[in-house]
């Protein structure tokens, strides 16, 4: 088991900042997520924890040790690529038991090893095959078992479902979390899934153009974005912004939106005044946090049907205000024409209001 520390760590390419200062810290058997776009430098700090790039700035810890001068192979870590790196001339027993061989241990030693693993997860049928002989699913299984042999003290995982089937890949995360719990070591696992990181992580790291954005567990990233950046990339579907002014008007406060109004609680516009000194603001709600409405009534904001989105639980509503589109989510099955009117209703206490210059979280 191990802890592992990223301090002010800075990589370069030439002109470009791959990663940006990155600080954050591991606990010991955490499930811990790199989340973001692509290009944002997940992979890039992942490949540095490993060995495999020398940062230009900063340092690497595993269990209090800076490990910047020690080569990846003494690192005890293990990493698990998206391509899952089989020998495809070799067995699946093979590809198990090579790790241990390098390893010096004795035959009897690497067999019940590799035997283990592979009733653990479920493939010790397929031990005399190639992988090219396996699906996508048994492939994966056999790269997880390849890095579980070696018992290291930190997993590294470079979105490995990626290559995966939609029904497989949201097995193979259900399975991947059961077998890190129940082996408690430390993971640090890379992902552009929102999906994949919200179901997996005990804590996510939200990362954009080099930069972490946020650090917190599932339900904080979704109730308390600190900014429109990861509000915008937790949650499916995303939040809806919605540009405003806000306005004092005998006494009330009022989010004036161009296309709609909104009336606030007095203490959610004094928080607002008292945190900015600017009345620009972003409004952002999610799809989720609409109730429709027969008539219109305060704070309600008249919509057109722009498309339905039939989901079997939950029908997704693209509606039109002004000239945009946004989402609305409603449970169970509904049934629009496209261009009618409807009514829409946003739960106030779920606002998320966020300072326009800066994007950053005031609410």
């Amino acid at each position: 088991m191990a802890r592992v520390e990223l301090r002010n760590i800075v990589k370069r390419y030439g002109l470009t900042i791959a990663v940006d200062h990155v600080s954050f810290k591991v606990d010991d058997g955490e499930f811990f997520v790199l989340l973001g776009p692509s290009g944002c430098g997940k992979t890039t700090t992942l490949r540095i924890i490993a060995g495999l790039e020398d940062p230009d700035e900063g340092e690497v810890l595993i269990d209090d040790v800076v490990v910047n001068d020690i080569p990846p192979h003494k690192r005890d870590i293990a990493m698990v690529f998206q391509n899952y790196a089989l020998y495809p001339h070799m067995t699946v027993y093979k590809n198990l038991a090579y790790p241990l061989e390098n390893m010096g241990l004795s035959k009897q030693e690497i067999d019940r090893r590799v035997r283990e693993v592979a009733k653990m997860l479920y493939i010790d049928h397929l031990l005399d095959r190639k992988p090219g002989q396996l699906s996508g699913g048994e492939q994966q299984r056999v790269a997880l078992g390849r890095a579980l042999v070696r018992r290291p003290k930190v997993f590294l995982m470079d979105e490995p479902l990626s290559n995966l089937d939609a029904k497989l890949r949201v097995y193979m995360r259900a399975e991947l979390k059961r077998l890190q719990k129940e082996l408690g070591i430390t993971t640090i696992y890379v992902t552009h899934d929102q999906a994949e990181a919200m179901t997996m992580a005990d804590k996510i790291a939200v990362m954009n153009k080099g930069k972490i954005m946020q650090i917190g567990n599932p339900k904080e990233l979704y109730l308390k974005p600190a900014n429109t950046f990861v509000a915008g990339f937790i949650g499916s579907p995303p939040m809806n912004f919605f540009d405003a002014s806000l306005i004092v008007k005998n006494n009330q406060f009022i989010l004036d939106a161009g296309d709609f109004i909104l009336s606030i609680p007095r203490e959610m516009g004094e928080l607002i005044t008292s945190n900015t000194s600017i009345s620009e603001v972003i409004i952002g709600i999610r799809p989720e946090h609409f109730d429709i409405v027969d008539k219109p009534d305060e704070n309600t904001i008249k919509a057109e049907v722009y498309v339905v989105e039939p989901l079997g639980a939950e029908t997704i509503i693209d509606v039109k205000i002004g000239n945009r589109i946004f989402k609305v989510a409603t449970k169970g099955i509904v049934e629009y024409p496209i261009g009618q009117t409807i009514y829409i209703k946003p739960m106030i206490k779920y606002l998320h209001i966020f300072d326009k210059k800066t994007g950053n979280a005031i609410i």
